[in-house]
This record gives C-alpha cells, sequence and structure tokens, in this order.
C-alpha cells in the first residue's frame, strides 16, 4: 500500500464519473489523498495487500472511506464489499456504495453484507456534485471510526469484581 495515507479510495471503472467525484472532492476541500481503482481484480489485489500490511502491523495506514461502484469488470461490487467485511483488518473502514444500479436485490445484498450507506448516483452535474460533497462531508470529516488496531479491545473488568 501507499505510504502516504489515503483518505478515499474510490473504486469506479466510469473515467466521467471518477472525474466528477474527484472534482467536488477537491473542490469543497474534503480529501487530500485520493487512491482510484478502476476494475474489481485491481480493487481486490489492493485491498489484499492492505489487509496483509494492516494484518502484520495493526497501527499501520488504511483509507478513511471507500467509495464503490457495483458494476465494475473483472470483479463485481458486490464481490469486493464482501472481501472488505470479511476481512479484521478493513471491516471498519466506511464502505458506501455509488452505482447507477435501482435494483432491489443490490440494495439488499449490500445491506446484507455490511454497507454503511448505499446511493444511487444523481444525474445531472450539480446534483452528481452536490451528492459527493455530502458524502464527503459525512464519512470524512463527521464520522468517527475505530481507532487502528485490530479492533480486539480488552474488557473493561466490572468494578465490583465479576458477577
Amino acid at each position: 500500500m501507499n505510504k502516504k495515507t489515503i483518505e478515499l479510495l474510490l473504486i469506479e471503472d466510469n473515467p466521467d464519473d471518477e472525474e466528477l467525484a474527484l472534482l467536488a472532492m477537491r473542490k469543497h476541500n474534503l480529501v487530500n489523498e485520493v487512491h482510484v481503482l478502476r476494475d474489481g481484480a485491481e480493487a481486490l489485489e489492493f485491498l489484499t495487500r492492505c489487509s496483509e500490511q494492516l494484518t502484520s502491523d495493526p497501527a499501520g495506514s488504511k483509507p478513511k472511506l471507500i467509495l464503490l461502484d457495483l458494476k465494475l469488470p473483472k470483479v463485481g461490487g458486490l464481490e469486493i464489499l464482501r472481501f472488505i467485511k470479511e476481512h479484521p483488518a478493513l471491516r471498519t473502514i466506511p464502505v458506501v456504495v455509488l452505482t447507477s444500479s435501482r435494483e432491489d436485490r443490490d440494495i439488499i445484498e449490500s445491506y446484507e453484507l455490511g454497507v454503511n450507506s448505499y446511493i444511487v448516483k444523481p444525474v445531472t452535474f450539480e446534483q452528481v456534485v452536490e451528492s459527493v460533497r455530502q458524502i464527503g462531508l459525512y464519512w470524512l470529516l463527521l464520522n468517527r471510526t475505530p481507532p487502528p488496531g485490530d479492533g480486539h479491545y480488552p474488557s473493561t473488568p466490572h468494578p465490583q469484581g465479576p458477577m
């Protein structure tokens, strides 16, 4: 994984949608470091390396947010989401599906797999910019995630001892 802290991992195969998302994030100064992956196989390879790095160094850096398109070449977005949520080192990274799919089965499966939010891509340029601005504002600036580590925290003993 990159030495720089990746704030946003954008997994998107459409160059126009990629450019709009990046433009909106930068226009509103919501993100400094973005890493773009353009197909599902590339995303799985990257996330595998990220998971391995975090397993060996739980305090290592990981993306603050993943924006995930579902309709990707080579490996679909649902498989990528499943991979993320099955790996302890990755599962606390917020994942927002940003897709053109309005299919109930995609929405249901995304939530069953643990997606944090499901957003259907808006149609107009202004709507895209505003949607991405709101996503970035909430998930990158307001939302809090667990501290770095393996996700296992020692339990606090009951003040009166075991019951």
